[in-house]
């Protein structure tokens, strides 16, 4: 039987204006949910609140059967550390260094090894001595992803994280990305813009009128 990873209840927030209210949803392993809403539909957002990012202005977020927001924060950095997988869009490298270096990094915070599969998988296995400046934006993108995937989360929020890549290596990425949760009792909540990559996904959600419905 499934476990359940995530659990959102009666989620609200607002700024200077009501985002959403009343979110509920529920995240088992090896599912895969797709949230879709225009600009400024607070998307992003409620990524953060069931990522530990942003405290709601009301509801609860189990992680792990754990409410994350009564926990005090060393708790909360450990989950974070070992248990989530954080893919953004602007993928945050170190320029600096290499490409593995910059994997490196997540795996010796975690304490796992890195996947050299999961490298060939991306088609970056050839960049890993190249220093970051000097890869594509494509190519630093899929290296961002394999350092949030070999530290080996149980759970992956990704907000846009194909936004930056064309149409075959963006498929490529989801594939990995979908086989990586299957793989490891994981879960996926995806944040994007496109129709496609949310196809993908075995549920799809649209965050409109500050409400998540299932389409």
């Amino acid at each position: 039987m499934s476990k359940t990873l995530l659990k959102a209840t009666n989620i609200s927030q607002a700024f200077d204006y009501q985002l959403f209210s009343d979110i509920n949803l529920e995240v088992k392993q090896r599912e895969s949910i797709a949230i879709l809403g225009r600009s400024g539909s607070g998307k992003s957002t409620l990524l953060h609140i069931f990522s530990t990012f942003i405290r709601p202005d009301s509801g609860e977020v189990e992680l792990f059967d754990k409410n994350i927001y009564n926990l005090e924060e060393d708790d909360i950095e450990k989950i974070r550390r070992y248990d989530l997988g954080i893919i953004f869009q602007a993928h945050y490298l170190f320029k600096g260094m290499t490409a593995l270096e910059n994997i490196e990094i997540g795996t010796i915070l975690s304490g796992e090894k890195i996947d050299e599969q999961l490298l060939k998988r991306l088609e970056i296995d050839e960049t890993m001595h190249q220093k970051i400046g000097d890869l594509s934006g494509g190519q630093q993108q899929r290296v961002s992803i394999a350092r949030v995937l070999s530290k080996r989360p149980q759970i992956i929020f990704a907000d846009e994280p194909t936004g930056n890549l064309d149409k075959e290596t963006a498929k490529l990425v989801m594939d990995v990305i979908l086989e990586y949760i299957q793989d490891n009792d994981a879960s996926l909540i995806l944040v994007t813009h496109d129709d496609s990559m949310a196809m993908m996904c075995d549920r799809r959600y649209r965050l409109e009128n500050r409400e998540l419905s299932k389409f």
